[in-house]
């Protein structure tokens, strides 16, 4: 059996009550380095830790991370997942739910709470209220390195009239706020995440 388990956004107290118990239980643990190492202290003294790797790996990597879930869980063995905020919020946990399933190996999927959603709580901001709009949209702003440009249509998502959560990167930013200035002035916030979450962030007018 492999259960998926969304780690939360850094601070480990943030994990569910369902995902620590399906830690605690666990043979085996496969994590991403973005996982907060206290964390792992939950796992059994006997059980085996994987750390394999960033939060969402090249394809050929991912590919090697199906197949060892796999591979353990046939050897009789339950597995945790562990992976960074939630695993189908910009993460391969439904690439790897898919394969799991196409392998016929048993799976639980455990949500976590998303990074998005958490960085912003953290910092004291509500995503969505009364008269703040009614939209909410979550965009990947850290594109592949190898794409010319972005694919994301800034300006338009700026029309919008809600709240829009980018995962991106601080050297990414500029690049993402100079097409987005919508028609009437609207904050805007950066918030750093941290694994403890003693954040960073700004707020300003555009």
């Amino acid at each position: 059996m492999v259960y998926i388990i969304g780690a939360g956004p850094g601070d480990p107290g943030l994990i569910t009550v369902r995902g620590l118990q399906c830690l605690e239980a666990a043979d085996v643990v496969l994590y991403d380095h973005l996982v907060h190492p206290r964390l792992l202290r939950h796992a059994r003294p006997d059980a085996e830790k994987i750390d394999v790797g960033g939060a969402a790996p090249q394809p050929l990597e991912q590919e090697a991370i199906c197949y060892l879930l796999a591979e353990k869980a046939r050897e009789g063995k339950t597995v945790a997942r562990l992976k960074w905020g939630d695993p189908f919020v910009f993460d391969r946990g439904g690439s790897e739910a898919l394969f799991l399933h196409e392998q016929g190996v048993g799976f639980e999927v455990v949500p976590g709470v998303p990074a998005g959603l958490g960085a912003a709580s953290y910092a004291g901001i509500p995503v969505t209220y009364p008269g703040g709009g009614d939209t909410l949209t979550f965009v990947r702003g850290h594109e592949d390195a190898g794409k010319a440009r972005a694919s994301i249509d800034w300006a338009s998502l700026a029309q919008l009239d809600g709240t829009i959560v980018c995962y991106a990167g601080p050297d990414q930013i500029p690049a993402i706020l100079a097409p987005t200035t919508p028609p009437r002035s609207s904050t805007t916030a950066r918030c750093r995440r941290r694994r403890h979450f003693s954040e960073r962030w700004t707020s300003s007018f555009i």
